[in-house]
C-alpha cells in the first residue's frame, strides 16, 4: 500500500477524428429535391393545373430555407431566383402566383408532405443515429400577454449539433414541465 498505484500502462485513449457532414453539392440538392414530390397526391383539379405541383412544393421549401414567412415571399423567392429555378424546374407558366401557393397548401394533405420532407431531410443529412442529440427547454422572450393573462410558451427542442439542424420541436403544455414533452419530442 505504501507505494501506491501501479500506472496504467499503454496507449491513452486518442479521440477519433470526426468528420463533419460533409455539404451536399448544388446539382445533388437539386436532383434529390425534386424527385423526392413526384408522387405527392396533387388535390387540385385538373382544370386548374397551370403549375406543376412539384415545383410549387419545390419553390415554396426553398423560399421557407431562405428565410421566407409567407405565400408573398414564396412569389418573391421565386420571381427573384426564376432564372435560376429554370434551370431543375419546368415551370411552364413561370412562377406562381401568391394566391396559387395559399390555394395548394390548404388543399394538400399535410401527413404526406410531413412524410417526403422527413425521407428529403433524411437524405440530406445521412444518419443523425450516431450523434449525440442535445435536448433542451426554452421559454420564449415576450410570448406572455399579462393584458389576456397567457403565459410565457415553453418549448422543448431536440438538436442535431453536427448538422445544426432543429430535428423536432414541441410546446410544453399549461401546468406542466419539460420532461413530461421529451417523450412527444422524441
Amino acid at each position: 500500500m505504501n507505494q501506491g498505484f501501479a500506472p496504467v500502462v499503454g496507449t491513452p485513449k486518442s479521440k477519433q477524428p470526426q468528420n463533419p457532414p460533409q455539404p451536399i453539392s448544388l446539382q445533388e440538392l437539386q436532383g434529390s429535391l425534386s424527385s423526392y414530390f413526384d408522387d405527392v397526391p396533387d388535390p387540385r383539379v385538373n382544370r386548374t393545373k397551370r403549375h406543376l405541383l412539384k415545383d410549387i412544393l419545390v419553390i415554396a421549401i426553398l423560399s421557407t430555407i431562405a428565410g421566407g414567412d409567407g405565400w408573398e415571399d414564396m412569389e418573391n423567392y421565386g420571381i427573384s431566383k426564376q432564372q435560376w429555378l429554370q434551370k431543375f424546374l419546368d415551370l411552364p407558366n413561370g412562377i406562381p402566383s401568391d394566391d396559387t401557393f395559399r390555394r395548394v397548401f390548404e388543399k394538400l394533405d399535410p401527413k404526406v408532405l410531413e412524410q417526403k420532407l422527413t425521407q428529403w431531410v433524411k437524405q440530406l443529412i445521412g444518419p443523425v443515429c450516431q450523434q449525440v442529440i442535445p435536448i433542451d427547454g426554452k421559454s420564449l422572450r415576450g410570448s406572455y400577454d399579462r393584458k389576456n393573462g397567457v403565459n410565457n410558451l415553453h418549448l422543448v427542442t431536440a438538436w442535431a449539433s453536427e448538422n445544426r439542424l432543429v430535428l423536432g420541436k414541441v410546446k410544453v403544455e399549461n401546468y406542466s414541465n419539460e420532461i413530461t414533452a421529451i417523450p412527444a419530442v422524441l
